[in-house]
């Protein structure tokens, strides 16, 4: 009797966990949705041929706007571009996520026409250790999305997973022998309707991914297939069937992927899109991939985003919470750097005080601590000031996106965005969508 009640116990467990139950927590859209959003204005790390602006010029040159429930993110459609490249927006998230079940409503992306190359996607600010899942990508008239992770060493996704997505490499290490350099693991809708030209052509449709420990899995909904539950802010996961891509195999998901941003942007050629030019149909538009995106402004009219809502929501069960990334100035973050070590290495003044030797020893190691963090910070402070560029994450997604990097590069030698600064995580608790 004991032995079968437990047996009872154990299945009730693995029923309620089968089922998530799902709270709205962060709701982007409308009129606040840039509120929840930092624009990067750096050089674009694949080298694309694109010259990101910051809020305020995107918003008077017409490139960003909201209205109603939608929001418009475009590129600069009007001007032959100079030799920085096409004015567009690249937007991160001001908070970070781990775990979580994202579920973007879109009724236009910018995918499908010659020379563009967008993605909406999430990653952290120790890339790759901090992983990166790659949502909506492609580059050129591909049809059909591909979705791809990009992590540390160790992780390897399986074919036996259930999905109904084509696997095109299965190492998400971003140096694995035997595959190119930031392949990663990936996975590819054969959906047309997925992705670009047949996507507008069919009012878009939803793409909701979920993070669990167990599995990184995405779903993509036609407009008129979309969950009932979703539409009624229930999204119940377990009811969808299966999805277009699950990443599930020899891979410890948490420590792979931890503190991730919301990244939505539109570059143009670079590391995928230009170097795949001659190999499709757009080299019959112009010789090169630049050339043809600075020449021809009115190409890229449908290069925007309409977004009708993004919502993130939490397992009510899953005790992970988000946090936000720290914008503050420099000086700033060095005074709290150098308390937070003075904190980290005295412990308990208290006790300190009560024993003389401890102190002696605590105040020397402080001072060794001390003197090797501020050296340490200086010599950070002067290579994000020489080099902005060598302080950013590559973007992920395909083979050709980091082509300078190569397997011999160590993974703990590559700095994080400059863009992200020192990210610090703030805690916030939340129920029902409501913050406390």
């Amino acid at each position: 009797m004991r032995r079968t009640a437990t047996l009872l116990s154990a299945l009730g467990l693995t029923a309620q966990l089968s089922s998530a139950a799902y709270t709205l927590q962060d709701d982007y859209s409308g009129s606040g949705f840039f509120d929840g959003f930092s624009f990067f204005t750096d050089t674009d790390p694949t080298n694309g041929f694109v010259d990101y602006v910051d809020e305020a010029t995107a918003q008077s040159n017409g490139y960003i706007s909201t209205s109603g429930d939608s929001v418009y993110m475009g590129v600069d459609h009007t001007n032959v571009a100079g030799s920085s490249g096409r004015q567009s927006v690249r937007i991160s998230s001001d908070a970070t996520y781990n775990h979580g079940l994202f579920i973007l409503d879109l009724e236009h992306m910018p995918g499908g026409i010659c020379g563009t190359w967008p993605a909406f996607w999430l990653v952290g600010a120790d890339w790759p250790n901090n992983g990166e899942i790659d949502i909506i990508e492609g580059v050129n008239q591909q049809s059909g999305n591909d979705m791809t992770l990009h992590t540390s060493d160790g992780c390897s996704i399986s074919s036996s997973s259930d999905f109904t997505g084509s696997m095109t490499t299965d190492n998400c290490y971003v140096y694995a022998a035997g595959q190119s350099s930031n392949a990663g693991c990936g996975i590819t809708d054969p959906d047309a309707t997925s992705y670009g030209t047949a996507f507008n052509a069919n009012g878009g449709g939803v793409f909701a991914t979920e993070w669990t420990s167990d599995a990184i899995s995405i779903w993509f909904f036609e407009r008129g297939n979309i969950p009932d539950d979703i539409d009624s802010g229930n999204p119940d996961p377990d009811s969808w069937g299966s999805p277009v891509a699950r990443f599930q195999g020899d891979c410890d998901i948490d420590s792979h992927f931890d503190g991730l941003q919301i990244i939505f942007d539109t570059t143009f050629c670079g590391d995928w899109a230009g170097n795949v030019w001659g190999s499709g149909s757009c080299a019959s538009v112009a010789s090169s991939c630049s050339s043809y995106v600075a020449n021809n402004p009115g190409a890229f009219v449908d290069a925007y985003w309409s977004i009708n809502s993004l919502k993130v929501y939490q397992d009510d069960g899953d005790s992970t919470v988000a946090g936000v990334v720290d914008y503050g100035d420099d000086d700033d973050e060095d005074d709290d750097d150098d308390s937070d070590d003075d904190d980290q290495d005295d412990g308990d003044d208290d006790s300190d005080d009560d024993d003389d030797d401890d102190d002696d020893s605590d105040s020397d190691d402080d001072s060794d601590d001390d003197d090797g963090d501020d050296d340490d910070d200086d010599d950070d402070d002067d290579d994000d000031d020489d080099d902005d560029e060598d302080s950013r994450p590559w973007r992920g997604g395909r083979n050709h996106h980091g082509q300078m990097l190569n397997a011999s590069t160590s993974t703990s030698s590559f700095p994080s965005p400059s863009f992200v600064k020192k990210a610090r995580w703030e805690p916030r608790n939340y129920m029902a969508g409501m913050i406390f």
